[in-house]
């Protein structure tokens, strides 16, 4: 069972989108096991996006992701990584599918609705940085047999 972290960005909630995007990861069968509706400030929004610092697009990033509130989610099931990178899409707005949370509702490619952790490691990194190990709840779903 792997683990990753998944983030409705700040133009996601404005719109909206929060109840749509996590019944898509739900119908995927992806167990949500933690949640929290929060405003990331300024110091969570560069370690988040530290990868990026030396880019010219880093300011633009953290100020985008600190201009309202988000949800910071983890999520686990088989291939979780993967399966929600496949549900989100491709950065690139224009680049993600037709029926990929981005590629049916992002309009720009800095707003582009959602996060979700690209490799383990991100995953492991980005829940450290929101959630307490307390704070993900373990359990058992009764139709995990079918999934």
């Amino acid at each position: 069972m792997q683990r990753t972290f998944l983030m409705v960005k700040p133009d996601g909630v404005q719109r909206g989108l929060i109840g749509e995007i996590v019944t898509r990861f739900e119908r995927k069968g992806l167990q949500l096991v933690a949640a929290k509706f929060i405003w990331i400030n300024e110091e969570q929004a560069a370690q988040h996006y530290r990868e990026h610092r030396e880019k010219s697009f880093f300011e633009e990033l953290v100020a985008m992701v600190t201009s309202g509130p988000v949800l910071a989610m983890v999520w686990q099931g088989n291939e979780a990584i993967a399966v929600a990178r496949a549900l989100i899409g491709k950065t690139l707005f224009l680049e993600a599918g037709a029926g990929t949370i981005r590629g049916d509702f992002a309009a720009r490619t800095r707003m582009n609705v959602v996060h979700g952790a690209d490799s383990p490691e991100s995953a492991q990194r980005e829940i450290d940085l929101f959630f307490e190990p307390h704070e993900c709840v373990e359990y058992t779903r009764t139709i995990a047999p079918w999934m």
